[in-house]
């Protein structure tokens, strides 16, 4: 039986126009480091090209050796800037640090990812990005979300509500980066119907702030 992590992990389902708690379990990603406008710099679609030129053979090698089959998750992304203004409000891209990534089981282990590095490698035109990949767990923990229905470049204002009201208001200070969890392809959706789940990590207003 096929595996479906969107189905069976809380924090891949969100609901637009709620603004929920979640408490997202240490996952392992894909994952590789870039800066500047996603639509611009080419070491952006370098990388996501990498990411899932490595993920469907990680599919098929666990399908294969493992009898373990799965769907391949979504693309995300952590996003930030050194002024969060130039994210949040300006929506300067050019000023944008990202992180992109791809959930894989935790069973796929560093031997198994080096192989579909391998493997992406020896095709006949690799990924020039496949360099910059690694496997990493990212501990996320308490984060409020919701899911935007929309173009990325409309986010603005509910980020604005989650940061600025809805955060604050629970009692919470944000903490680790932003977070997007991208549900539709935007090569095959026009930009109205786009769904993403935007995620802020947490922490109680009164906790230890030394993060």
């Amino acid at each position: 039986m096929k595996i479906d992590f969107k189905k069976e992990i809380p924090s891949y389902r969100a609901r637009r126009g709620v603004f929920e708690a979640v408490d997202v379990p240490p996952l392992q990603y894909l994952m590789a480091d870039g800066h500047g406008d996603p639509n611009v710099v080419a070491d952006y679609g370098e990388v996501v090209s990498a990411i899932y030129a490595v993920a469907y053979r990680l599919k098929f090698f666990s399908k294969r050796e493992l009898d373990r089959d799965y769907a391949v998750m979504p693309l995300e992304g952590l996003w930030w800037a050194d002024d969060m203004e130039s994210f949040t409000g300006a929506r300067d891209k050019s000023r944008w640090d990202w992180t992109m990534l791809n959930m894989v089981p935790d069973w796929i282990t560093d031997d198994y990812f080096e192989r579909a590095l391998e493997a992406a490698a020896a095709t006949d035109e690799p990924a020039p990005g496949l360099s910059r990949l690694r496997l990493e767990t990212y501990a996320e923990g308490l984060s409020v979300q919701t899911l935007h229905v929309g173009s990325f470049d409309d986010e603005a204002p509910v980020l604005a509500q989650l940061h600025d009201e809805v955060i604050p208001a629970r009692g919470l200070r944000m903490t680790g980066r932003h977070h997007e969890v991208y549900l539709s392809d935007p090569r095959r959706t026009e930009p109205a119907r786009l769904r993403t789940i935007l995620r802020q990590p947490v922490a109680a207003e009164d906790a230890d702030s030394g993060d």
